[in-house]
Order: structure tokens, then C-alpha cells, then sequence
């Protein structure tokens, strides 16, 4: 359980989550995830990163019960700074990351797949923002690379979820595959890019990078800055607090 890191002669690393039941990551977890990708990427030997997740989904975002556990805004300034250095470790990793998204992506998912170079999917997968379900708010800064811009306004403002199908449609995920054969898929595209002159690829990255024309980093924490905003104002923590006594989104009827 945790982070887990495994390299092999080709040149492939693969990190996995796995923190049951779901993967929503508590706020140490998204730092040590920073750590493994950064790290793989600074492994000469390491060509191309894998990341995927063990159990029901890829990514169910924070861990909105350790965030409501702790008193004060401690936990939640954790878990804000470390999906930010997460989801850069993805952007900034040396070599390119392929996502392999099994079941269910949400919320940090979102952020950690909107930053990946390659995106493989299992046909079962969804993905989605239920921040304003939440109180918070963060990472269309990431679905924008998924989906068209109006659609991501109707995403963002309803909390619904889009399919693999309909990402595979707008080219964003690469592949949608039966999940029993997604880490095989994950694997076929990483050999492809594995075999190429790692020097070359790794200047590829960065190069792409450089011409991005939207700097994730900054306009994620233009975002963070408001759910700060909704957190002091206390409308967060109602929304929090229903969600982990209820499990469901917080309404005004």
C-alpha cells in the first residue's frame, strides 16, 4: 500500500498508487507521488514513466476525511500544495509520463492526468470535477486539456463526469481498452517511446513544454486561491462536513 516505484532493463518505471478503498490520497501521499515521478525522471536509465493505480479507480482525489479530522486549515493547506506538487511532478518529470486510468478519475485525478504526456484509459473509466460539490476549486485548469472549453464549463459547473469514450473521441486519450488489458496497453506505448534516444525524447519534453501555451502551474494556484477564498468565508467546510456525513453533495434546498 502507498507509493511504489519499479524500474526495468527497458528503460520503463512504473509507479504505482494504491491506497484503499478508493485512492484518495491523504496529503502526504501526494508528495511522496511528486517524489517518485520527479525522481524516475531524474534516473538517466529511466526513458518513459508509467503511472497507474491499484484497486476500484485511478484517482478519487484528497482525503476529504483526514482534511475534516484536523483542526484548523493545516491539513487543507497541506493537501493544496501537495496536489500542486504532484500534478507539476507529472508537467516537469524529465521524460514523458503515460496515465493508465483505470475505473474512476476525479478530482486530483483530473490534475495528474491533464499534466500526463500520454493518456490510456480502461473502458469502464470516468472522469470528472465534483469541486463545487465540495466547496472548493482547482484543476479545470487540467480538465481544459481534456475537453473542449464550453464543455468543461458545463463539466465544471454541473460536477458531472465524461467517459473514456467520448476523451477517446476528442483525442485526448490515446486508447480505451478492457481493463483486464490496460497495463499491457500502458506497456505497449512505453516500449514504443522506451527504444527511442532518451536524449533526444528527454529535450522532446522539455521542448513541448516550452511552447505549452497555457503555464499550468501558475493557473492552478490562480484557482487554489479562491477555494482559500470559499475555505476562510467557512462555505468549504459545510460542504465537507455533509460529504462526510452523508456522502452525498451539499444542496440549497
Amino acid at each position: 500500500m502507498g507509493i511504489t516505484s519499479t524500474s526495468d532493463s527497458a528503460g520503463i518505471t512504473t509507479v504505482t498508487v494504491d491506497f484503499p478503498p478508493v485512492n484518495a490520497l491523504p496529503s502526504q501521499a501526494w508528495f511522496d507521488l511528486a517524489d517518485a515521478v520527479l525522481t524516475a525522471g531524474k534516473d538517466p536509465k529511466t526513458h518513459v514513466v508509467i503511472l497507474r493505480a491499484e484497486g476500484r479507480g485511478f484517482n478519487a482525489g484528497v482525503d476529504i476525511k483526514e482534511m475534516q479530522a484536523t483542526e484548523g486549515y493545516e491539513a487543507l493547506i497541506a493537501a493544496n500544495h501537495g496536489c500542486a506538487a504532484a500534478f507539476a511532478a507529472v508537467y516537469d518529470c524529465e521524460v514523458p509520463v503515460i496515465v493508465a486510468v483505470n475505473g474512476f478519475c476525479v478530482g486530483g485525478g483530473i490534475g495528474l492526468v491533464g499534466n500526463a504526456d500520454v493518456i490510456l484509459a480502461s473502458d469502464d473509466a470516468i472522469f470528472g470535477l465534483p469541486e463545487v460539490d465540495r466547496g472548493a476549486l482547482g484543476a479545470a485548469t487540467h480538465l481544459a486539456r481534456l475537453v473542449p472549453q464550453h464543455l468543461m464549463r458545463t463539466l465544471y459547473y454541473t460536477a458531472q463526469n465524461v467517459t473514456a469514450q467520448q476523451l477517446e473521441h476528442f483525442g485526448s486519450v490515446y486508447k480505451v481498452v478492457p481493463r483486464d488489458e490496460l497495463d499491457a496497453a500502458a506497456r505497449e506505448v512505453a516500449e514504443m517511446i522506451a527504444v527511442k534516444d532518451t536524449r533526444v525524447i528527454r529535450r522532446a519534453k522539455e521542448a513541448i513544454n516550452r511552447i505549452d501555451p497555457v503555464d499550468v502551474k501558475t493557473s492552478y494556484r490562480i484557482e487554489q486561491g479562491f477555494t482559500f477564498e470559499l475555505n476562510l468565508a467557512g462555505v468549504a467546510d459545510e460542504h465537507r462536513d455533509e460529504f462526510v456525513a452523508t456522502g452525498k453533495a451539499r444542496t440549497n434546498s
